[in-house]
């Protein structure tokens, strides 16, 4: 007999699905709404419980491979919920951190091998508690999250935040251990509440924290610290700004490191930058610059910016060898944000002469000030060929960009009544401006060249 029309088919119940498709549903939640399901029913509980559910889990939260669940020897959900019980506070920021630490460990012990002696292991929890109760500031948990993978580093050269070298400058900066840091937490003013983040032995300089928001910062953003040379008032720091939160400050850094941005030079990570664009090829000579800002060198007041310029010169591995030449000088365009411009030609680079052969390579460091806060530079070589004397041509240099990073001028400045009506920071003056400065060349790194006789061939 046919069932009347008017009867209401049943309600769908989840629970009366098969078990593959239920399985599939489950594999699409979080993991809190997977433990959710544990508590729903019986049914529920023990297909929550299917251990490839949590694998997916363990390898996005905790980065855990096949490998060390075999170490353990433990199921995907037992190993979560083992490691939720002691990092669940960092399930937002562990898996990104986690892989930052892995990556840069990896590419260093590569390249930087010495560098990883240098890290030191990892902090409790506890360890953490007792620092923040030290500081009476609370540490926010994406710093937290990091301590608890690697405790910074030891007091060592090099530093594994980076390194920079003139001939008469030299900089390398360490990431701070936890014990180092809550050492020299600030409570002075100009810098309340203030956490470092990284110490150079070299020049004393400081990357900060702020863990409140208290005289004109952010909290939690990170920064050089600047003295206001020109207040009276010795609390007016202004700052140069370097990242908005920890994850974020270190996690860019270490992409710049692992994807080859910053160079390595001397078994050491060198904060250069690159701008793939900024290359130019004269026939069979290639030049391309890289450059750095330099906070410890410079201020906001006055308005003082100190830029580094790395250059390399090459010549095709395929040039005849009768290409070889000679640097003979030269020639500096450079026009800062305002548009003035000035002009700087001299002999040689760094007081030496390379000479440039197939497949050879030679780079130098040097610098440059601006009273603005961007400039560029632009220019050419002079060579002479070793094999026609007479016979002279200019290699172009390719334009390259500076830019001050962000910074903040100082609340006890602007309070205290020291600031000039037309100074800030997008309108600065100053009577000199840019200079060409090769006296603080680094010292000549040359790949596969052998060492000149200290006198150019052509003057003797």
């Amino acid at each position: 007999m046919a069932a009347p029309l008017d009867m209401e088919p049943s309600a769908l119940s989840l629970e009366l699905l098969p078990t593959d498709p239920l399985l599939l549903i489950l594999s699409f939640l979080d993991y809190r709404d997977l433990m959710s399901c544990c508590y729903l029913s019986r049914r529920l509980n023990q297909l929550s419980s299917h251990d490839p559910l949590w694998k997916r889990h363990c390898k996005k939260y905790w980065l855990i491979s096949e490998e060390e669940k075999s170490q353990r020897n433990q199921t995907w959900k037992a190993i979560f919920i083992s490691t939720y019980s002691d990092l669940g506070r960092y399930i937002r920021y562990y898996g990104t951190l986690k892989k930052a630490w892995d990556d840069l460990e990896k590419y260093l012990g590569q390249r930087c091998p010495r560098m990883i002696g240098s890290l030191k292991e990892s902090v409790r929890e506890e360890d953490l508690d007792a620092v923040e109760a030290q500081i009476g500031c609370k540490l926010p948990d994406d710093y937290r999250c990091s301590f608890r993978i690697h405790n910074g580093q030891k007091l060592v050269v090099p530093g594994l935040m980076g390194s920079m070298a003139l001939s008469n400058h030299y900089r390398s900066e360490d990431l701070l251990d936890i014990d180092t840091a809550a050492g020299g937490f600030q409570q002075r003013p100009g810098l309340k509440q203030c956490l470092p983040l990284t110490f150079c032995i070299h020049t004393g300089l400081s990357q900060y924290m702020a863990l409140e928001s208290v005289e004109g910062r952010n909290k939690y953003e990170i920064f050089y610290q600047c003295p206001d040379q020109m207040a009276r008032n010795p609390s007016a720091i202004d700052m140069f700004i370097t990242g908005t939160s920890y994850l974020e400050w270190f996690t860019s850094y270490v992409n710049k490191v692992v994807t080859g941005g910053y160079p390595i030079i001397r078994d050491q990570i060198f904060r250069y930058v690159h701008d793939k664009e900024c290359v130019a090829t004269t026939g069979d000579i290639t030049v391309s610059v890289s450059t750095s800002f330099l906070p410890e060198l410079s201020s906001v007041h006055p308005p003082h910016y100190f830029f580094t310029y790395r250059i390399r010169i090459e010549m095709s591995k395929d040039a005849l060898p009768e290409k070889a030449c000679q640097l003979d000088s030269r020639y500096w365009r450079i026009t800062n944000a305002k548009g003035d411009v000035e002009e700087v030609q001299g002999p040689g680079v760094v007081g030496e002469f390379p000479i440039i052969s197939p497949g050879r390579v030679y780079e130098y460091t040097s610098c440059t000030t601006f009273s603005t806060t961007s400039g560029y530079m632009e220019g050419y070589y002079t060579f002479h060929c070793l094999y026609y004397k007479d016979k002279f041509f200019n290699v172009t240099i390719p334009r390259f960009h500076m830019v001050c990073p962000t910074f903040k001028v100082s609340t006890a400045r602007m309070v205290s009544g020291d600031a000039e009506p037309n100074h800030n920071e997008y309108a600065v003056d100053e009577d000199e401006d840019s200079t060409d400065t090769d006296e603080y060349e680094d010292r000549r790194r040359v790949l596969d060249i052998p060492a000149p006789s200290g006198r150019c061939p052509r003057h003797t």
